[in-house]
């Protein structure tokens, strides 16, 4: 009775499963780095401001406010594109999922910064996915 409704049911996930993962990777790809890369850019385009806030508002306990913003301006202009490319995205992804613990934990509390952890925590292990360099070199070098 229920044996053609299961067997439906698997082909829809075999398909899900076959032609979304990839985009779906992407996707969740794109989405995080758009928002790193972007605050990236606000930083280097007024970077005495950032600075300024890097001494007066986030106060970061290890490093001067000088090496905390180019440290942070620099993550965040580099990992992303990592991350879009799928190209070493498991370590990209690393870095970015330590500023956003940092950002949650220690200044500024928001709900979103669950979400970016959650999507990091996925890249870092589930990996990029099919759509990716990462993949390719994978498949090409084993």
């Amino acid at each position: 009775m229920f044996s053609p409704l299961l067997a439906g049911a698997r082909a829809a996930r075999t398909l899900a499963e076959r032609h979304l993962t990839a985009p779906l990777d992407l996707l969740g790809r794109w989405m995080i780095a758009e928002i790193f890369f972007r605050s990236g850019l606000v930083k280097l385009a007024s970077f005495e401001t950032t600075v300024d806030l890097f001494r007066d508002e986030y106060q970061t306990p290890f490093f001067s406010p000088e090496i905390a913003a180019v440290l942070a301006t620099a993550t965040e202009l580099t990992m992303p594109v990592l991350l879009l490319l799928g190209l070493f995205a498991r370590l990209a992804a690393i870095p970015l999922l330590a500023m956003t613990a940092m950002i949650q934990f220690t200044y500024f509390y928001h709900s979103e910064h669950y979400f970016w952890a959650f999507v990091l925590l996925l890249l870092i292990v589930r990996g990029p996915g099919a759509w990716s360099v990462d993949h390719w070199l994978r498949r090409r070098f084993g």
